[in-house]
């Protein structure tokens, strides 16, 4: 209110005219105060500007905090277009010294002032006489200039229009900054939705229910540190005699992992499409390297471990694609770790080699993804394979689920309160 009593106060102008000013600055404050996206926003509030104050142009500077400079967002006017896209230095011209000092100006007679810059008029070909540039600030954080330029029925702006401009640029502030974070929260939003549909997406790529059989038994799980993630494991029963089973780390995580663990998927099934009745490991690994060669960046792979479980002879056939070592638990006590592969899928083309161990009655196979071993407590320690191998010895003689069970809640009592920083999968196979 003391704002708007200057403005009576500094001018006798016809009262009439005054109401009709200070009712139609009511109007455009209500207006940039609703919500809506924010480059119609910034629109309105040049247009809004050059009415109310009868002037030629407006132009409105945003105030990048992170580069410390202002841009052109927008400039109204019939040369507006022309300087939409200048950048501004802090202290630099009008508009620069305004930001930089947070002070409103009201200027007479630009080319006699020593901060204005020639060069804008001459880009635009546009002369510059009289203007007011004032911040807009809210909550003591600049946002940004606004000016108009050359008033259109007098010679000069009066002091009532610099007050009235001054009051403009406040709520100008406040609708920027709303409408900023409305975007940010529409884009959460948008965001949030899309993790949602992808989370479910992905979750059909994994197995509802492992196959059933006479002579293995297996049960896995995943845990995602994010609603997507870049793991993945499945077993597919090839035939009456072979059994794969798959389980994938792709690097990073949240929707470009979960994006390659798609193309991982593809893969296999379009593969076995082709080659449902002659399954060789070695040509499966190679084609599916081949094909996140030429379907990833450089900086995106995939750690992969396959095992190929021949049931007539008690075989398993295990290509390690850099991935975890694999173990393989006897009764006796004795531990092999299944490392003979490769380099990571996606990194460059190679021959991968295998390596075949006979399975006996009771032998465990315990495959896992780092998420496991590189499980971190509030003291930043790691769980560690040492600590996954201890528990499923102590559980050697119980059913695959059981020994999950009891590893993720032993990981979930080792991690506490501290933050899931990756995807956590882990399965046992065991022989009957």
């Amino acid at each position: 209110m003391l704002i708007l009593q200057k403005i009576f106060m500094t001018d006798n102008h016809d009262i009439k005219k005054l109401l009709d000013e200070i009712n139609y600055f009511h109007e455009v404050t209500n207006r940039i105060s609703e919500k809506k996206p924010l480059d119609i926003l910034l629109n309105e509030i040049m247009e809004s500007c050059k009415e109310l104050m009868t002037a030629e142009a407006s132009s409105l500077l945003m105030y990048d905090e992170v580069e410390n400079i202002l841009w052109f967002e927008i400039a109204t006017g019939e040369k507006g277009k022309e300087v939409k896209k200048v950048k501004c230095n802090m202290g630099e011209g009008i508009a620069g010294w305004v930001a930089e000092n947070r002070t409103p100006l009201l200027i007479d007679d630009c080319y006699n002032d020593y901060r204005f810059n020639k060069e804008f008029d001459m880009k635009s070909r546009f002369r510059t006489h009289t203007m007011i540039c004032a911040p807009m600030i809210h909550k003591d954080k600049l946002i940004g200039v606004i000016q108009v330029i050359n008033k259109k029925t007098e010679p000069v702006f009066s002091d009532r229009d610099f007050n009235l401009f001054n009051l403009l640029a406040s709520q100008c502030a406040i609708a920027i900054d709303n409408a900023r974070l409305i975007e940010v929260q529409v884009r959460q939003e948008a965001l949030n939705r899309e993790l949602k549909t992808a989370s479910a997406i992905q979750k059909n790529l994994l197995p509802d229910k492992l196959p059933d059989f006479k002579d293995i038994e297996v049960y896995a799980t995943i845990i995602p540190a994010k609603q997507v993630g870049g793991d993945f494991y499945n077993v597919y029963k090839l035939n009456d005699n072979q059994t794969l089973v798959i389980v994938t780390d792709v690097s990073g995580k949240s929707i470009s992992a979960s994006l390659i663990v798609s193309t991982i998927c593809s893969a296999i099934i379009t593969y076995f499409k082709l080659k449902n009745d002659n399954f060789e490991l070695n040509e499966f690994v190679d084609c599916l390297n081949k094909v996140l060669i030429d379907s990833t960046t450089s900086d995106k792979f995939a750690t992969a471990w396959f095992g190929l479980i021949s049931h007539n002879d008690k075989k398993l056939k295990s290509i390690n694609a850099g991935h975890n070592a694999i173990f393989h638990f006897k009764r006796n006590g004795e531990l092999t770790e299944l490392k003979e592969g490769g380099l990571f899928l996606g990194i460059t083309e190679m021959e991968y080699k295998e390596e075949t161990l006979s399975l006996s009655k009771d032998d465990l196979i315990y495959f896992y993804t780092d998420g496991v071993t590189e499980a971190m407590n509030s003291a930043q320690e790691l769980y560690t394979d040492e600590r996954a191998i201890k528990l499923i010895r102590n559980n050697f003689s119980s059913e695959p689920k059981i020994i999950i069970d009891r590893l993720i809640s032993d990981i979930k009592s080792f991690a506490g309160d501290a933050e899931q920083s990756d995807d956590i999968t882990c399965g046992i196979i065991k022989v009957l």
